[in-house]
This record gives C-alpha cells, structure tokens and sequence, in this order.
C-alpha cells in the first residue's frame, strides 16, 4: 500500500481532539466539538482545488457513514474531477432536478389548494370563495383531482367538463375557467409545461358546444307572482328573527342575496334613509345607493337594538347563511320560489302596475343599461325617481291586497227582480 494512501484506522475514528485528519485522495475525518462543549461530531470531508481554490464537500456523518464507505465516496468524486466536473456543483444540480421532480408530482388538487390561498383575498365575496372548492371537490376532483397536474391532458379536461357542460352551461363555463387558471399556475410555477388544455378560445371551442347555444331551454330562479307578495310580506311580518328581517329587507329592496346579508352598518345613512353598497360586494363592481322606505328604517332599528355586530344580519360565524332565508321560505311553504326570485316579482310589478319608465326599473336592480357609450355620457344613478319607485314597493309589499269585489251581472238582477 502507497505511503499516505488510506491512513486511518479504526482507532483514528475515534480520535477527539478537533481537527482534520487525512486518510488520502482528499478524504478527510473532520472532528469539530458540539454546541454544548461536551460532545464531538466527526464527519467526512473531500478536499479539491479547482480553478485555483480549494474546496470542501461533506460526505456525511461518521455515525452514518463508516470509513470503507467514505473511501468510496471520496472515490467517485476523483472519478469525476477526472471527467472535469465539479463534484459539489454536480451535487448542486442532482438535488435542484430532485426539487423540480417533486413539485411537478403535485396533484391537481394540491395545485387548485395553492391558488386559491394565493387568490382568496380578492374575491369579492364570502359565497364566490367558498363555491371554488365546493365546484372543484365535487365535479373536478373526481376525475383529475389526484393525478399530477403535468399528467391532465385535453381528454381529461373534457372528461371532467361533459356532465356539468351539458346539465348547467353556465356553471360549466365557469368551471372550465377554474380549471384553466389552476393549470395555468402551475405553468407559472414550473409544475408543467406547453399550452392550457382547458383554454376556450382556438381549443376547447371545437370540441364543446358554446353555452350560450345550450342555453334556450334553461330555467329561471322560480320568482313567486307580485299579486302574492303582499299575502307573504304579511305572514312574514309574523315570523321573529334576524332570517325573517333579512328576507323582508331584501324583498322591499329588490336586492341580491349577497348583498343584503353582507350589509354592514356604516353602509346605512338613517338621516337620509340611503344604503350605499360598496363596488367591493357589488356584482358589477360598482357602488350602489338604494333608498330605504319606511319599512326598511323600521327593520334596521330593530336590528340596531339587538345587534352589537358590524353586520346588520349576523350569523352565528359571521355572515348569516343563506339558507336561513330559504328556512323561512319553507316555513310559509312558499319554497317553490327562491329569495332571489323576489327580484323578478319586482320587476314585473314595475312593468305591470306602475308607470315607470324602464330604465328607472333596471337601474333600482342595479343592471347595466344602454351601451357603453351611453353609459358613458349617462353618469346619473336616477336616485330620486327610484326613491318614488321603491316607496310604491314597499306600500304595495306592506298593504295586503284588497279582496276582489263580487259583481252581479245588471241583466241577470233584473231577471231576479
């Protein structure tokens, strides 16, 4: 055996004063004292000179890698100094391509949970939040949920879009939107690689009807009729509790569910009777004034003298849910129709009973009207007018409906006679 080539002994491994003690190639017994000043760690180290600097890779501990073990190692690190490669920068690589082999092993689920953390914030609404997971765990998931996001190819895509693609178009479209941003993130973050296979336009086009050409035949929100309206105001007038007041503040106001039981209370002017709701909860994305009739300052001052919550309506985790609401419905067992149905009552009342113009109607909804250009020039919300609107609302919504009067036919009471 060559002079200096293979030094140690087993009684060397044992040595406990710090140092470096060579075993030859490059190998070398490092032994350092511990944190605590009573123990001694002894580990590997191989030694090179490249590029006219020396230096230093660990080969691991002694407890896990003995001396005929650490030879070896140290000699495949000559072999490749050998091969001019450097071994702690081949290290480098070998554990950067091991990192990128388990991110891309992230399953679609795993991808969908990190971007909706990532997004959470800006949605506008608790129930558009929560309707993420709720539509991917149950119509996506399924299908895709567990394979690797790499993997999800445009078969699978439409696999996981047909059944819903046909029974809701628009909560497919939807859906397929999800999907494509999810895959999308995880381009970005280098998860997977080449085009969105849940992309619409010049791709899913061809093989998925377009919605708007399966949606003839779709159902409306069932809306109860606005000659019946005033018959629930009065039962529901009846009816104790924070869901009860909710329901009838949204029928007098014609709101979206949303938006009447996110109302908060800094939202009310009680002086001018006015609710303005932030663009941050409105569909459109843009504030909203509603006037208040008188019912409306009724229930709010109600709420105030029991309500110590930011929230008007509050639930027992924040925001009341919506299903308080369809409760209520079902106990007056008027839940053939939706609380959002109550919209439609409005408005064919306004066409039907009142001689409003329109536009007068779309904007007490909050739609948009006209153009964008009309839109444009046309900066006035109509408040005024639709206060008169809402105040004829709410007498029709709070004055039960007059019992129809019996007429007797002139010819036949002379006949009588």
């Amino acid at each position: 055996m060559a002079k200096g080539v293979f030094r140690l002994s087993a009684a060397d491994l044992r040595r406990s004063t710090p140092g470096l003690y060579g075993d030859g190639h490059g190998l070398w017994l490092q032994v350092t004292i511990a944190k605590d000043g009573t123990r001694r760690n002894r580990s590997w180290v191989f030694r090179y000179t490249t590029a006219g600097r020396v230096r230093e890779m660990g080969l691991g501990s002694l407890v896990t890698v003995g001396l005929a073990d650490a030879r070896e190692r140290a000699r495949q690190c000559r072999l490749q100094r050998l091969d001019g490669i450097d071994p702690i920068e081949h290290r480098k690589a070998q554990r950067a391509a091991q990192a990128v082999a388990v991110k891309r092993s992230m399953t679609f689920d795993e991808c969908a949970r990190a971007l909706i953390a990532t997004k959470r914030d800006e949605w506008r609404s608790e129930k558009h939040a929560k309707q993420w997971p709720q539509t991917l765990a149950r119509d996506v998931s399924p299908v895709i949920g567990r394979l690797p996001v790499d993997a999800i190819d445009t078969a699978l895509v439409v696999k996981a879009l047909m059944p819903v693609w046909w029974r809701a178009p628009e909560s497919g479209s939807r859906l397929r939107g999800r999907i494509e941003m999810i895959l999308d993130w995880a381009t970005v973050s280098g998860l997977r690689r080449g085009d969105n296979p849940a992309r619409w336009g010049g791709h899913l086009e061809h093989l998925l009807p377009a919605p708007r050409k399966i949606r003839r035949g779709r159902v409306h929100l069932p809306a109860m009729p606005y000659v019946e309206v005033p018959g629930f105001m009065q039962q529901l007038r009846g009816i104790e509790g924070t869901a009860a007041r909710a329901l009838e503040l949204l029928i007098l106001t014609a709101a979206r569910r949303g938006e009447v039981l996110g109302m908060a209370w800094d939202e009310v002017n009680f002086a001018h009777a006015v609710w303005t709701v932030p663009a941050t909860r409105m569909k459109a994305g843009k504030e909203h004034r509603v006037p208040l009739p008188p019912r409306c300052i009724e229930i709010l001052q109600q709420q105030q003298a029991v309500c110590e919550n930011a929230l008007i309506f509050p639930g027992r985790d924040g925001m009341i849910n919506g299903n308080g609401l369809k409760y209520i419905m079902r106990r007056l067992a008027a839940d053939q129709y939706t609380p959002h149905g109550f919209r439609a009552s409005f408005r064919t009342w306004a066409s039907e009973r009142t001689g409003f113009a329109h536009e007068i109607a779309e904007q007490a909804l909050a739609h948009a009207i006209g153009t964008t250009v009309e839109r444009a020039y046309k900066r006035t919300d109509m408040f005024n007018k639709r206060r008169a609107l809402m105040a004829a609302w709410g007498d029709f919504c709070t004055k039960p409906m007059a019992a129809a009067a019996v007429v007797t036919p002139l010819r036949k009471a002379h006949v009588d006679a």
